[in-house]
């Protein structure tokens, strides 16, 4: 047998092998980031819920302060008292924790969209003590501010999770169900 007649073989054996390493490893590096993704997806969905359910809860109570001033109608009226402030203080902390959570994790456009809801929520919390600002401002003003920094925090944080498809549809309240005011019920 010629020496040709050998290498041939040789050279053959030795191409699949770097081609057989290049497959696996291309294939194990794939699989390696689709393992990260799937990790670092799920630690970003706990955060990024945990976070907005904070400030949920936050505006709730800034909403039922300010009910208790008179502000706005419709939530149970809370007592801005010593105890309700060492609440609110724990749950400003926590809100905040948990945000630092979600920058570390986050993606820019929802680390900026959660400084805006920030910014709106703070701005709930001083209508709903008294604070005084620069700007005047109503409490309806303020939710709907809120309202949409919310509903833009979730849409970014959809997109970097990539969920795709709108948050949700408006919906119309049944006329039915639309409370009456007290005035009307009067006559």
């Amino acid at each position: 047998m010629s020496l040709s007649g050998q290498i041939l073989p040789l050279v053959g054996v030795a191409l699949g092998a770097v081609g057989s390493f290049l497959v696996s490893s291309l294939n194990d590096r794939a699989r390696w980031r689709r393992e990260q993704s799937v990790r670092w997806d799920g630690r970003r969905l706990d955060a990024y819920g945990e976070y907005i359910h904070a400030v949920k809860e936050l505006a709730g109570r800034y909403q039922r302060i300010a009910a208790g001033c008179g502000l706005v109608t419709g939530p149970a009226p809370l007592e801005l008292t010593a105890e309700v402030l060492a609440e609110l203080g724990a749950a400003e902390a926590r809100r905040s924790a948990l945000g630092e959570t979600c920058e570390l994790l986050g993606d820019t456009d929802t680390n900026t969209a959660s400084k805006t809801l920030n910014h709106c929520l703070w701005r709930l919390e001083h209508l709903a003590r008294g604070v005084s600002t620069e700007v005047e401002q109503s409490w309806e003003q303020a939710y709907l501010e809120f309202r949409d920094a919310q509903r833009r925090y979730i849409e970014c944080a959809r997109a970097s999770l990539g969920v795709t498809g709108p948050v949700n549809r408006d919906v119309a309240w049944p006329s039915a169900w639309r409370p009456v005011s007290r005035s009307s019920r009067a006559e």
